[in-house]
């Protein structure tokens, strides 16, 4: 099969197309034929050599598709030529991929692939990280960094699904805005206010903080939280290290709470894949929410997708179609 393969880790032109023996399905397993492929900051991450993916895993990047099953057990809920997407632990930029079938949503008609493949890490992030970890409320005020980028714009949308306001963060006044048109109340541009607590105090504060960034921006969302906030971290793009001010968080009763998705076990995320079908999807068929996708690339020019992300220029979501003429 078609893969997009690495001689090494590093940069954009480490990544090639070759061509690899395909993977082989196990139980509990479909073996889906890549109509397109979503990608993320862990893609970057682990192209780099930062972010290896875990025991078990294809090391093949790529950790959301949406695609057309070529084989199931026997005993599966779907059959060949079904139309699915889902997330994957690994192997998405490839021609074949393996899908947990607890993972598997059905792709609706009124879904492209690329749409589809735009969705499932972004609105199960989002879901899982407000609604699972944090316990977002009706009424309740999330700060939401990177507001521009897949996760960030699917956040700031949950938060107005679920009756709480959302401000946000963004890397320019043509982003903020972006934020703004999807609902944020109030949006930022981070490179003109690199001290943004006072900021979001003034606003009134937050409830909650999900936040990419880490340790370049951990004080000003302890001073951005109100009393008994949850600062949900989910990334380290700001680094790892960071002095900490515990009196802060005893003053004010803050919850600080670490999470990543992908090695979470595969009864969370088919709850997640089960939230996504149950209330993203009929939310947006509705038009209650909006699929943010910026652009798509097809496969051959995957290294020009990853410096495209990489040089924070999108709004939304980038994805890869592996087959330009089936993929819309």
């Amino acid at each position: 099969m078609l893969a997009v393969v690495q001689s090494a880790p590093g940069g954009v032109d480490t990544l090639q197309l070759d061509e690899i023996a395909p993977p082989l399905r196990g139980a509990g397993q479909l073996l889906l034929r890549v109509m397109a492929a979503g990608i993320n900051r862990a893609d970057l991450a682990q192209r780099a050599g930062h972010y290896p993916p875990p025991p078990g895993a294809s090391p093949i990047l790529g950790l959301e598709v949406a695609g057309v099953v070529e084989e199931a057990d026997a005993d599966s809920c779907f059959r060949p030529g079904d139309a699915v997407f889902g997330l994957i632990g690994g192997g998405g930029y490839a021609e074949y991929a393996l899908l947990d079938e607890a993972l598997a949503i059905a792709k609706p008609d009124w879904l492209s692939w690329v749409e589809a493949a735009s969705l499932p890490e972004a609105w199960m992030t989002a879901w899982f990280n407000l609604v699972e970890k944090a316990g977002l409320q009706a009424g309740e005020t999330v700060l939401v960094h990177a507001g521009a980028s897949g996760v960030g714009a699917a956040a700031i949308q949950l938060a107005g699904l679920l009756g709480a306001q959302a401000f946000a963060s963004a890397g320019s006044e043509e982003k903020a805005a972006f934020c703004r048109q999807l609902g944020a109340a109030q949006a930022f541009n981070y490179r003109q206010t690199p001290a943004f607590g006072a900021l979001v105090k003034d606003w009134g504060g937050a409830d909650v903080v999900l936040d990419p960034v880490g340790a370049s921006y951990l004080n000003d969302n302890l001073s951005a939280l109100k009393p008994d906030g949850r600062l949900v971290n989910i990334g380290l793009l700001g680094g790892a290290k960071a002095e900490l001010n515990l009196g802060a968080l005893l003053m004010k009763r803050i919850s600080l709470i670490g999470s990543t998705l992908r090695p979470q076990p595969l009864e969370v995320k088919a709850r997640l894949a089960r939230a996504v079908e149950a209330r993203i999807l009929p939310a947006l068929e509705q038009g209650r929410l909006r699929l943010t996708l910026d652009s798509s690339y097809p496969v051959a020019q995957v290294a020009d997708a990853h410096a495209y992300v990489e040089a924070n220029r999108n709004l939304g979501k980038v994805v890869l179609t592996l087959f330009p003429v089936l993929a819309g």
